[in-house]
């Protein structure tokens, strides 16, 4: 809130006041994840080099059930540029139906990754998984409650997409910001075109 305020406005102390304001807002106080600095030595997995050539993936469930019969969101998480496939499922779906999903929504769009991390869940432990994984050439690596920093990529997705979920703010429902006068100059249409956005894009990567 202070980066927010501070381009358009400026008082006294003003940093110290917007955190004594925002300290007392019940609604942040219950959606927002606690950040604590980790304990132990952290090991940091391989860097990719591209996008979606490592990813890690997790379950978010005992949702309330749609329409649909869905009670479970897969979360598929791109490691580098941190984008993200929130894919519907069931705590009752196969891995043979897991794996479909998969194949259409991950390897049809961004190819078969280098290395997938995930959580110890016996769907991704089973023979199933394991035999497919190895057959398309990729590695599994598993986090576990010792090394839970493996896994830290899609865990911290999935808390901001239940802080979304239980907020549900306003750039969540509408995708841009709230035409108020803290944020009026930020509202409008931006388009990229041309091949500078690609050339851009690889310069970031790189």
């Amino acid at each position: 809130m202070y980066h927010d305020l501070k381009k358009l406005y400026w008082w006294p102390n003003m940093k110290a006041i917007i955190a004594e304001h925002v300290g007392k807002c019940l609604t942040c106080f219950i959606v927002k994840a606690e950040c604590q600095k980790p304990s132990g030595l952290l090991v940091q997995p391989e860097i990719p080099m591209w996008k979606w050539e490592r990813i890690t993936i997790d379950f978010v469930a005992k949702l309330p059930k749609t329409s649909n019969g869905h009670d479970t969101i897969w979360v598929i998480v791109d490691r580098l540029t941190k984008s993200a496939h929130f894919i519907p499922t069931r705590a009752t779906d196969s891995m043979e139906t897991l794996t479909r999903l998969y194949i259409k929504e991950i390897v049809s769009r961004h190819g078969v990754p280098i290395s997938i991390i995930s959580d110890c869940d016996s769907r991704f432990i089973s023979k199933f998984w394991k035999s497919l994984q190895n057959a398309l050439g990729t590695q599994l690596d598993m986090s576990t409650a010792y090394h839970l920093e493996t896994h830290g990529q899609s865990e911290r997705t999935i808390q901001t997409l239940e802080d979304m979920l239980r907020a549900s703010p306003f750039e969540a429902l509408y995708g841009r910001k709230c035409r108020s006068l803290v944020c009026w100059a930020e509202v409008g249409d931006v388009q990229l075109t041309g091949p500078e956005i690609i050339h851009e894009t690889t310069e970031k990567i790189v």
